[in-house]
């Protein structure tokens, strides 16, 4: 059975770990009603997607 011959030094374990950091995710205006919204999604707020309405939103 493999069994690490020295112990994993904090500089080298850290350095590993560099890449595991969670970036926050790129949010866009929405052109018609300018709230923020993911990229290539349906506009939560006004239900449009490329300029067309996708989605009916009932208004209060």
């Amino acid at each position: 059975m493999a069994v690490p011959k020295r112990r994993t030094s904090r500089s080298r374990r850290n350095n590993r770990r560099s890449h595991d950091a969670i970036s926050a995710p790129a949010l866009y205006l929405c052109p018609r009603c300018k709230s923020p919204k993911l990229p290539h999604r349906v506009c939560p707020n006004c239900g449009t997607y490329r300029g067309r309405d996708v989605l009916k939103i009932e208004e209060e």
